[in-house]
Parts: C-alpha cells; structure tokens; sequence
C-alpha cells in the first residue's frame, strides 16, 4: 500500500466511479439504501474494532472511516492507494485471526464458483475467534428474473455473465456460508423486484428512492430481493 493511486482494470477505463455515483445508473436507489444501511452498522461499532474492507474498489467507505478514527484497512486486486492494498481475495496478505470486522460489498458473485469458497476460506482465516463478515450480495432469484423465467424462459441477471460470473440464487450463497463456517446472524433485503417499482426504477431511478423506502420497509422479502445484506458471525468448524 503506497501513497500513490495505482488502477487497473475495470478502474484504468472508467476511473473511481464510487466517488461520485451517477444519478441515472438505474441501480442508484439500491446503491444509496446499501450504503445507508453500512454505515449505520459501521457507526454502532465500538472505536477499536479492526475492520477489513475486502474488494472495496476505490476505498471510499475506508477513507471516509479512517477520517473518523476508525481501524480500517482496504484490499482490491485493482486499486491501489494510501488507503487501499492491492491483493487478492483468494490468498490475502494478513495474519490468522487479525480482523473483527470484514467487509465484502458486492465482490462474490464476481468470482467464479469455484473461487467462491476459497475467498470465503480466506475471510475466516483473517477473521478473529467469533468475529463478523458483512457481505452485499445479489439475488439471482429475484422476485423479477422468477417471472421473468416463468413466461420467457430468461432470467433477469444481477449483471451481465461476464461481470457476475459466479451470479446465483440466494440459498445457494447462503449454503455456502454455512460449509465455510459462518452463521447468518441477520439477513436483510433491498429491492424486491416488483414489476412496477422495477419499470419506474430502469426508467427513473434519480425520481424513485421514496418508493424504494416504502418497499423496503414493507415487502422487502429477503428471498424477493435484488440485494441482500447478510451479517455473518464466524463460529468453530
């Protein structure tokens, strides 16, 4: 980790993206409520908690945390910067047992299946003795690509194949914490993909975060939903 601001990849083509969301991107409201709900969890931590950000893209919630005096640390495969170590996922440069807290937005389904494992492998490494995994992770079963495959025989992706190669439905994410060694303690749901809301989100996604509140407070069914936020706790294998 230097002071130098290092990109590759998806970051040498489009540039730090996360710092300044656009409002069009259809998936903003999701985005905006993902980060509402984070930081909420992050702000009832207690100050001494050390906190891995793992696949935190440009670092944005590692640098505004350490601005506030919290022991947080950033890793990507492609960024580097004062506040984010270039690594990877699957082998990752820290000590057995060295974090309470990890971090892991949006960053599963775009490995392949059989990296899936070893990357949560690697968190239980880096996580101490009943420490917690944060993850956001799309629904490839939601409530939309459901019916989407009922009348079509298509399902509606997270994103394309290319960008989410290791997409799945969302009990299969959750098998799969728990043949790592995790135990979901909460499991919240953001966007249950309604044809409506859907249609009036992909057309206005700037004009439709009020609606999105409502749903979420009122028929966000985990199992409907585009994103889930899951808070796992490491427990003994």
């Amino acid at each position: 980790m230097t002071g130098e601001t290092q990109r590759y990849g998806e970051y040498s083509e489009k540039g730090d993206y996360h710092r300044k969301i656009d409002r069009k991107w259809r998936y903003y409201p999701v985005y905006k409520a993902k980060m509402q709900y984070i930081r909420g969890f992050l702000d009832d931590l207690p100050g001494e908690e050390r906190i891995l950000d793992a696949g935190c893209g440009e670092g944005v919630l590692v640098e505004e945390y350490q601005d506030k005096g919290y022991d947080i640390i950033g890793l990507d495969l492609d960024y580097s910067s004062k506040h984010v170590r270039t690594g990877d996922l699957r082998d990752m440069p820290f000590n057995d047992r060295e974090f309470h807290l990890v971090l892991c937005l949006d960053v599963i389904e775009h490995l392949y299946f059989e990296d899936q494992k070893k990357a949560l492998e690697e968190v239980y490494r880096v996580l101490r003795d009943d420490g917690l995994l944060l993850l956001a992770i799309p629904n490839l079963a939601h409530l939309a690509s459901r019916l989407s495959f009922m009348f079509s025989g298509e399902l509606i992706r997270t994103s394309t194949v290319e960008r989410h190669r290791g997409d799945r439905p969302i009990k299969e994410y959750l098998k799969l914490l728990k043949e790592t060694g995790f135990k979901v303690n909460k499991r919240k749901g953001l966007f249950p993909t309604l044809p409506l809301l859907s249609a009036f989100t992909h057309f206005y996604p700037d004009r439709v975060y009020p609606l999105h509140k409502v749903y979420n407070t009122l028929l966000a069914y985990s199992n409907w939903c585009f994103l889930n936020l899951i808070v796992c706790e490491k427990r003994p294998l």
